[in-house]
């Protein structure tokens, strides 16, 4: 990406929302209860959706080429449908 102050926030941002998935899921794993597992899970759907919204402002904005940021959108919206596929009731369960 061009080397400007918006570009390195949204790496940054990148950065963060992409690696926090992962920290999230291990922590909903040690869950304490259902609710904070389901909790925790929520926080992982959150974020695999922000780092999708990054990548699709870099393809908006054209900040690289589009078939450079695709296909990383393109993982990014997978794991955010196995993700929900993962567990489809959270939503209920948090009731």
């Amino acid at each position: 990406m061009p080397n400007t102050i918006s570009s390195v926030a949204i790496a940054k941002q990148i950065v963060r929302s992409g690696t926090s998935p992962y920290a999230n899921y291990q922590a909903a794993c040690l869950g304490k209860s259902d609710k904070d597992f389901l909790n925790k899970l929520k926080m992982v759907e959150e974020e695999l959706d922000e780092t999708g919204q990054w990548l699709e402002l870099i393809m908006d904005t054209e900040k690289l080429p589009h078939n450079r940021v695709q296909p990383l959108y393109e993982e990014s919206q997978e794991l955010q449908k196995n993700h929900c596929q993962f567990h489809p009731n959270h939503e209920a369960k948090t009731r």
